[in-house]
């Protein structure tokens, strides 16, 4: 067991003033397989105050020199990408080889894009007689999930920090040790004390602390609608900018004019889109759209697909899915499973309980569910598990009132045998992304969502703009 009982702050590891420690589950043996300190508003106060000391030199540093750290730890990072991979498995659940792509590839390349980006990009232009100036914004917090843990940090931190913002950074008291690996990295790459900084602990006191904080100029926040409604709230006393990236129900949908083959493949492929990491994914496809009279074809399909994921342990040969990251997330799984039955949905695959022979471990069983009503639960809220709602629709007007039928806007999907149709209705969905034909996810593109999916995008250029203020200089 992993013992941390530091955190870092200015530069040094340091004591947290509080005594508290938090118990971090591995999600396959259910056994405590690290602590983190609990820490508190002192030590936030402490973080805060070494990134404000450090914020002004970090700034007027070179942008090439603030991209060379950025390089070096995307390469650190590489150097130890099975033991991290190991660790974010034994965390949240991933497959062992798709950590390594996922929650660690993913990481190494937005710090190596935060430093080209920076490096590439024009701060200033001149407009009629301004000159037009982009600056970093200031100290930045951040607060990250626990289902990607190490790639949503990168995401703020790497972006704030080669944009010349300093940072305080509060992980998921979930899945907070590759927090610690990374800071462990930031230390022997020899980053300047007091650009990043690293408190551990709960919601309620330390990311309470920090996003009512007056020194701190803008909070980047990943997570649940709830917890992001209160960051939104703490941080308007002290009006701050606020960046959000939370929920998603997003709608994958399958026009009629795919062949046979064509809605096979759509299918097929939107199953694995809604599983990805057990499903614990904000902007898994969730939702899919299928013309009527197919509906009976796309459960045959989906069923299929859903009976051939194999469940297991991450570090096993062959296992597609692993199990949930809690015993939290789990039972809040099982009682959606339960709540689609209850209101009359269709089970195809799956169900309630464990994967037979999985009784330790925080395993559910993939499900798909057919004959789902809009109206329903499992069509309108998130689950964050493996579970696919099916839901007929009579035409295209009906599948884009259906698809846009929620209060999430982050991702979304389409599949039409004619690219043009599948883009033209892909514009008439109001989300942050859609998947045309099965595109690949782009890391480089804008990542956010509209509605009560978030504020602000992350990642590319526009992910690094979110860091920067704008000032005009009259001339």
């Amino acid at each position: 067991m992993a013992n941390y009982d530091k955190l870092y702050i200015n530069g040094a590891w340091v004591p947290s003033t509080s005594s508290e420690t938090i118990d971090v589950i591995d999600s396959v043996t259910e056994e405590v397989m690290a602590t983190v300190p609990a820490g508190s508003a002192d030590d936030v106060d402490a973080a805060v105050a070494a990134a404000v000391a450090a914020f002004e030199p970090w700034a007027a540093l070179s942008v090439e020199e603030r991209a060379k750290f950025m390089s070096r730890i995307g390469d650190a990072l590489a150097a130890r990408m099975d033991e991290i991979a190991t660790t974010i498995s034994r965390e949240t659940g991933m497959a062992k080889w798709l950590s390594q792509l996922v929650q660690v590839g993913l990481p190494i390349n937005s710090f190596n894009q935060a430093a080209a980006i920076a490096e590439g990009y024009t701060y200033e232009e001149q407009v009629g007689t301004s000159l037009v100036v982009r600056e970093p914004i200031g100290v930045v917090g951040c607060i990250t999930p626990w289902n990607y843990p190490l790639h949503q940090i990168a995401a703020k931190v790497a972006f704030a920090m080669a944009a010349g913002c300093t940072v305080v950074l509060k992980p998921s008291e979930i899945a907070p040790v590759d927090a610690f690996i990374l800071s462990e990295i930031v230390d022997e790459v020899g980053l300047p004390a007091g650009v990043f900084n690293l408190v551990s602990g709960d919601g309620p006191t330390v990311g309470q602390a920090m996003s009512g904080h007056p020194d701190i100029d803008m909070m980047s926040f990943t997570g649940s609608a709830r917890a992001g409604r209160s960051v939104a709230q703490l941080s308007a006393e002290t009006i701050k900018k606020v960046a959000l990236e939370l929920g998603g129900k997003s709608a994958n949908v399958m026009l009629d004019d795919l062949d046979e083959a064509g809605f096979q493949k759509a299918v097929a492929d939107g199953v694995g889109k809604a599983f990805l990491n057990s499903g614990q994914t904000c902007s898994a496809l969730t939702r899919m759209l299928v013309p009527r009279s197919r509906l009976a074809e796309a459960e045959a399909i989906a069923g299929a697909a859903c009976e051939a994921t194999v469940v297991g342990d991450p570090f096993a040969e062959g296992v597609h899915l692993g199990p949930l990251a809690s015993a939290a997330q789990r039972d809040r799984v099982q009682g959606y499973i339960q709540t689609g039955i209850d209101e009359g949905a269709k089970v195809v695959a799956g169900g309630t309980g464990a994967p037979e022979g999985l009784d330790t471990g925080f395993y559910v069983r993939p499900t798909v569910f057919s004959e789902v009503t809009p109206e329903m639960t499992i069509a309108q809220e998130e689950i964050f598990g493996p579970v696919l709602s099916i839901l007929p629709y009579d035409d295209e007007d009906d599948a884009v009132r259906i698809a846009n039928g929620v209060v999430y806007g982050l991702a979304g999907g389409v599949w039409s045998a004619d690219a043009e149709r599948a883009k033209a209705f892909a514009r008439k969905m109001r989300t942050g992304q859609v998947e045309v034909n099965g595109g690949a996810f782009n890391p480089n593109a804008p990542f956010g969502g509209y509605k009560q999916s978030g504020v602000g995008r992350e990642y590319g250029r526009h992910g690094f703009e979110e860091f920067l203020e704008v000032k005009s200089l009259q001339l």
